[in-house]
């Protein structure tokens, strides 16, 4: 099967930058995609990003070589971006693409505001609201403990072992998109209603080396 040019350049262009943050120090060496982690589209050039002709529908892509693809959600109209970026988690397919959109000033409630990180909180604010954390994992936590149990006694790259893996792998991703949103929630908050956001520095390395407090961080979202 033939991919347009752009693929492989892609490639070339991830690998150039993953030399140049290992010659810097900030990562170690690339290393080769392992198939059924992180999968993407073409897994063959180990890049995820397609460029070219790329139209946008209502609830449908056009994607070079391939044709129309259709989408679980409503895609923004009038839109033409000139890549794409296709990836697979949890046995589910997403794409995604960048657009340019007009910045939006809004009244500010108070210029200035403080937050406070915590365990029994996600955060407080120094104008005395307080905005509780989704506890994604904890709610969840008995179910997964079940699954990973089940999972222990099948064997491995089995049919069944490779079903009860995507079920795992599932809610895991069910439990992170319930952080992200309580994230994404509290961070849109703060940016509509506070022009200087002044946050407190934790050390969540510190806090995860702690057996008592690692649960809570992780709970909280503080990962």
């Amino acid at each position: 099967m033939k991919y347009r040019s752009g693929a492989p350049q892609y490639a070339l262009r991830y690998l150039s930058d993953g030399w140049k943050r290992c010659f810097s120090k900030v990562s170690g060496q690339p290393q080769f995609k392992k198939k059924g982690r992180d999968d993407s589209f073409p897994a063959e050039c180990y890049a995820n990003t397609l460029d070219g002709s790329i139209s946008v529908g209502f609830n449908r892509i056009k994607l070079p070589r391939i044709g129309w693809v259709k989408t679980f959600e409503i895609l923004p109209d009038n839109v033409s971006p000139k890549s794409v970026t296709i990836t697979k988690k949890a046995g589910r397919w997403f794409i995604s693409f960048k657009i340019e959109t007009a910045s939006i000033n809004t009244e500010k409630s108070v210029d200035v505001v403080g937050v406070d990180l915590g365990i029994k909180s996600l955060a407080t604010l120094s104008t005395g609201e307080v905005f509780e954390g989704a506890k994604s994992y904890r709610k969840l936590e008995s179910k997964l403990s079940r699954l990973q149990y089940l999972n222990r006694h099948k064997t491995k790259f089995s049919k069944n072992w490779k079903k009860s893996q995507l079920k795992i792998a599932q809610l895991h991703n069910t439990i992170a998109n319930i952080r992200k949103d309580t994230l994404h929630k509290l961070t849109t908050y703060l940016a509509k209603n506070h022009s200087q956001i002044v946050i407190e520095d934790l050390n969540v390395l510190g806090m995860m080396a702690n057996h008592k407090l690692a649960k809570a961080a992780l709970v909280y979202g503080f990962l």
